[in-house]
């Protein structure tokens, strides 16, 4: 018998680091994702598959069936990683669920994801929240008793439409919003090349000083205005509005300052400053003059969110 889960990718459009604080988030779902396929086998082990795009194994190891201990000792620095942190998420969501990996035949695992990996779209929240469904436990739990961070990335996963994001209390709430803007047609997703390590920025946010309550108040409010937004002017005027607030509090140049200060449209990071997508507002001619920057991913809105 097999069983299949699926999850999707995400990104957040307006809170970055300070949705960790409180501030009211808009986040999208796209249209990539990933699954994970859980097949029984006679043999008494775990095997463990993670398939890329194009369908090549970048991640295999074999694990003991009741105490997930990987059974190879690995060398390589990066794949020790990627086994310590598939390790550590099934040990919790055990602790979860005392009944998880409880199996007296040996299991086939396979995860397929949509998208290249260094895109930033949720190789982690998806693969988590997998995980939690096959467990039958809570995905916020198992996300931060595993790691850290806001866990926008698994209301994502679990929502199949654009939703507004903020923690209260630690608690998430999520609310399903209709956005689905008017003049999509002219924006673009456009990856710059490298992916951040989000727990890194994370940490660099936190040692900065500001106004905090302040910077939740105008980022919430951005939020409520981007999420109704019917005007490409207004929209442009918030999302720079967004960075100018963000640059100012982790003192570095917006994205627009450093990279692309000739483009003539709107330019906003989403997630981690520095890395993975930005959101950019522009026309038929925004694809080649990026081209031209050497940024050669540039995906329409409407191919991006699901």
């Amino acid at each position: 018998m097999e069983k299949k889960f699926y999850s999707n990718g995400k990104l957040l459009l307006t809170g970055e680091y300070v949705v960790l604080d409180g501030a009211l988030s808009l986040a999208v779902p796209t249209t990539y994702g990933q699954s994970l396929t859980v097949k029984e086998i006679d043999h008494p082990q775990i095997l463990w598959k993670s398939f890329d795009e194009n369908g090549t194994i970048w991640f295999e190891e074999i694990f003991e069936l009741n105490t997930f201990k990987p059974i190879s000792d690995v060398k390589n620095q990066n794949k020790k990683n990627i086994q310590e942190t598939l390790v550590k998420i099934c040990t919790e969501a055990k602790k979860l669920n005392s009944d998880f990996l409880k199996t007296m035949t040996g299991l086939e695992i396979n995860t397929h994801l949509d998208f290249p990996r260094d895109w930033g779209l949720g190789t982690s929240s998806t693969l988590i929240n997998n995980i939690a469904q096959w467990a039958k436990i809570d995905a916020y739990q198992l996300l931060w008793n595993s790691f850290s961070g806001s866990g926008y990335d698994i209301a994502c996963a679990k929502h199949n439409r654009p939703i507004q994001y903020q923690l209260t209390n630690e608690h998430p709430n999520v609310k399903e919003v209709f956005f689905d803007p008017s003049f999509k047609e002219q924006l673009f997703f456009v990856y710059l090349n490298k992916k951040q390590n989000s727990r890194d920025a994370i940490q660099q946010y936190q040692k900065q000083e500001f106004d905090t309550t302040s910077a939740i108040t105008n980022i919430s409010d951005i939020t409520k205005a981007i999420s109704a937004c019917k005007d490409i002017s207004l929209f442009k005027e918030l999302l720079t509005e967004h960075e100018n607030i963000l640059s100012h509090i982790l003192k570095i140049p917006t994205v627009k300052a450093s990279l692309f200060p000739d483009y003539d449209g709107a330019i906003k990071s989403l997630g981690a400053w520095g890395g993975d997508f930005i959101l950019v507002t522009g026309n038929e001619k925004t694809p080649e003059y990026f081209i031209s920057k050497g940024f050669n991913t540039i995906i329409s809105y409407s191919n991006m969110v699901l």
